[in-house]
């Protein structure tokens, strides 16, 4: 596919939920943004798509041209099917396992930025620390799959993944009515441990696990909950947290945009932070305000 037309369909999914986001009246009631938030979220994105994606893309070219080039669109035949499921594997099962150990004390940095924002909206899709992304095994297997020929499964693969992780960050919440129609209930039983859904992925980002909607310790999942289903870190609810975010940034106020972007380059000011080496926050994140810790949750 040209790159023209997939940049537009991207461009498009992304306008559409917005749109939704404002008819509804969701982004006007729910999302309450800094210019700190903005910040991260804006050069964020900017830099996922005009440096990470783009120096995964090259370096894995090089490399395979250097160590395989015999190998440049060996895999081109395949049918489609057997590249979308080459893909899930190499490319979304891989980040749910980096997700999940991105939820220890070791990586739990690289990611804090995406759970401190206290609102849901397609905006925080991409909030993320920088090298995130970087180290994201993921992005390099499938700059990979582009070299062994995977290119127009790959956009198409892309434009339904996007579509589902949109639409689980989405402050209009797309699943929500559905759970009400009696006839859809089979559907939605099937959807909601097939895909991540705004149901699901809401009680990832809670603020807390003690109403029981909460769970920020599992609900891993991109495009596919079904890993969270095949390894046990699934919790599957039809309700919405109260609230998301981190509880100790009510405390304390938000990090800075430049640190949760770029440590461990730029460190917190703050003398107990997990964005400060040696800060030891994670400790104190990890039991969550469940246990009366007057910290950031999220670990």
């Amino acid at each position: 596919m040209n790159p023209m037309i997939q940049n537009a369909l991207i461009l498009t999914l992304m306008l559409g939920f917005a749109g939704m986001e404002w008819v509804t009246r969701r982004y006007k009631d729910t999302v309450h943004a800094t210019s700190n938030d903005t910040k991260l979220e804006l050069y964020m994105f900017i830099s996922l798509v005009a440096i990470a994606q783009p120096v995964a893309i090259l370096v894995t070219n090089k490399l395979g041209l250097w160590l395989m080039p015999e190998y440049k669109g060996a895999l081109a035949d395949l049918p489609w099917w057997a590249m979308v499921g080459i893909l899930l594997v190499a490319d979304d099962m891989t980040q749910y396992w980096w997700h999940r150990i991105s939820h220890s004390p070791l990586l739990w940095p690289l990611h804090r930025a995406h759970h401190t924002a206290s609102y849901m909206s397609i905006r925080i899709t991409y909030r993320n620390n920088f090298f995130y992304y970087m180290l994201m095994p993921g992005l390099w297997l499938a700059g990979f799959a582009l070299y062994f020929g995977f290119g127009a499964v790959y956009t198409f693969y892309l434009l339904v993944k996007i579509a589902v992780i949109l639409g689980a960050h989405c402050a209009w919440r797309w699943d929500e009515p559905l759970y009400r129609i009696p006839a859809l209930r089979p559907v939605m039983w099937v959807v909601q441990r097939t895909i991540s859904t705004p149901a699901t992925h809401w009680a990832h980002h809670a603020i807390t696990n003690a109403d029981g909607i909460g769970h920020y310790k599992g609900n891993y999942g991109n495009l596919l909950f079904f890993w969270d289903v095949l390894f046990g870190s699934a919790h599957i609810t039809q309700q919405y947290p109260a609230e998301v975010g981190l509880a100790g940034d009510k405390v304390h106020g938000h990090e800075k945009w430049t640190h949760q972007m770029f440590f461990p380059v730029l460190q917190s000011d703050r003398p107990h932070s997990a964005l400060r080496l040696g800060g030891g926050e994670y400790a104190v994140e990890e039991t969550g305000p469940d246990n009366g810790a007057l910290s950031s949750s999220r670990a």
